[in-house]
C-alpha cells in the first residue's frame, strides 16, 4: 500500500467517523427533546394527583406503599403459578402472610378489587384463579 492509498483510506475512515458523530448528535438532540417533553408531561400529571389526594375523603385514602406491594405480591403469585387456583389461606401461606381471619378478609377484599379492575373481569378471574380465591378460605 502506497502513501496515497493510505491517506485515502484514512480520509474515508475519518469521513465515516464524522458522519457517525453527526448521527449520534442528532440522536442525542432528539432524545433530549423527548426527555424534556416527558418530564413536562410527568409534572402535569403530578399536580392533579396531588390535588386529588388532598381532596379525597378520609374514608377513601389512597393505597399506602405497603398495600401497593401487597397487591403486587398477590399478582406475582398468580403470574408465577398461572395454572393453579389458590384458596386465600393457601395464598397467605405462599406469601408468608398472617392466616388469621381478619387478614384473610382483607385479602378477599383486595382480590375483589383486583378482579373488578381487570379489563375483562370474568376472563381474567378465571385465568388467574381469582374465582377460587374469593370464595375459598
Amino acid at each position: 500500500m502506497n502513501v496515497i492509498e493510505l491517506l485515502a483510506d484514512l480520509q474515508a475512515r475519518q469521513d465515516e467517523a464524522t458522519a457517525r458523530v453527526g448521527e449520534l448528535r442528532d440522536q442525542i438532540e432528539h432524545l433530549t427533546a423527548a426527555l424534556a417533553e416527558t418530564e413536562a408531561r410527568l409534572a402535569e400529571l403530578t399536580t392533579p394527583q396531588r390535588v386529588i389526594s388532598e381532596l379525597a375523603p378520609t374514608g377513601a385514602e389512597p393505597d399506602t406503599p405497603e398495600q401497593a406491594t401487597t397487591y403486587q405480591a398477590i399478582v406475582n403469585a398468580f403470574n408465577q403459578h398461572p395454572d393453579q387456583a389458590f384458596r386465600v389461606r393457601e395464598l397467605h401461606e405462599l406469601l408468608g402472610m398472617p392466616t388469621d381471619d381478619p387478614a384473610l378478609n382483607i385479602t378477599r377484599s383486595r382480590l375483589g378489587r383486583l378482579k373488578a379492575s381487570s379489563p375483562n373481569p370474568d376472563e381474567a378471574a378465571t385465568r388467574n384463579g381469582l374465582n377460587a380465591l374469593s370464595v375459598g378460605v
